[in-house]
């Protein structure tokens, strides 16, 4: 783990993931670039202590998550594709589908605002945590896509609700049972993601933007997320 003075003495120390805290921003990275970032049961369930450790930390006011490497996520990871496939488990092992979707949703319903620092490709669950964050920026190179339905079980859950809002249901059929790729130019322009950045600023930038979101009021941030995603998900749910 590398931190700052700054940092909650009691953040976590994760095996697969790099946690930073600079004041009031938190910097998560997902630290397997051997591995393209991939989701398993193990990362997703470290993950989920993250993003609940972050939930309960005041002093935590905007997460940014990125990804070591080439690659932002991945997905679920290749080494056992066939074998989720023939049980329609694509997010991330045994286990898999309820923790991809706690983490979706703990991180959708965060009173603090998360950034996502899309550095490379966002593949799967890769783009369903995207699609759960609040403020997206990507490389040029970044390509967005959902391999699920061309691996025969389907793309379901929140996420899926995150996409169809955003990008209508036209297009959302074309990138969820077409499962076409989508560059980061492209969805710039659909609205779908904020920002497009060069590699050497998109740091610089993710940082830039979680300052401005830190220097508001949290609790009026807070109630404001939550009417926006009470659009998307329903009031109920949030």
């Amino acid at each position: 783990m590398a931190s700052t003075d700054t940092a909650d003495s009691t953040a976590p120390s994760p095996q697969w993931f790099l946690y930073e805290q600079d004041g009031p921003v938190v910097t998560v990275t997902f630290n397997r670039p051997e591995r393209r970032n991939g989701l398993n049961a193990g990362v997703l369930s470290e993950l989920e202590g993250i993003v609940q450790h972050i939930r309960d930390d005041r002093s935590v006011r905007v997460v940014i998550i990125t990804g070591a490497g080439p690659v932002f996520c991945a997905g679920a990871e290749p080494t056992s594709v066939s074998e989720r496939a023939g049980r329609g488990d694509m997010s991330g092992g045994r286990g898999g589908p309820r923790v991809i979707g706690r983490v979706f949703d703990q991180l959708a319903s965060l009173e603090q605002i998360s950034i996502m620092a899309v550095n490379g490709h966002a593949v799967g669950g890769g783009w369903s945590l995207c699609l759960a964050g609040d403020y997206c920026l990507a490389v040029p190179e970044a390509q967005f896509w959902v391999p699920e339905v061309e691996l025969g079980v389907p793309f379901r859950g929140l996420s899926n609700f995150a996409l169809t809002h955003r990008m209508g249901p036209w297009l959302a059929k074309e990138a969820t049972i077409l499962c076409r790729r989508f560059g980061a130019d492209e969805l710039r322009q659909l609205g779908v993601i904020n920002r497009v950045v060069e590699p050497d600023q998109l740091l610089i930038e993710a940082r830039r933007v979680a300052d401005q979101f830190a220097a508001l009021a949290p609790k009026a941030v807070a109630q404001t997320k939550r009417d926006v995603n009470s659009v998307i998900y329903g009031p109920k749910h949030y």
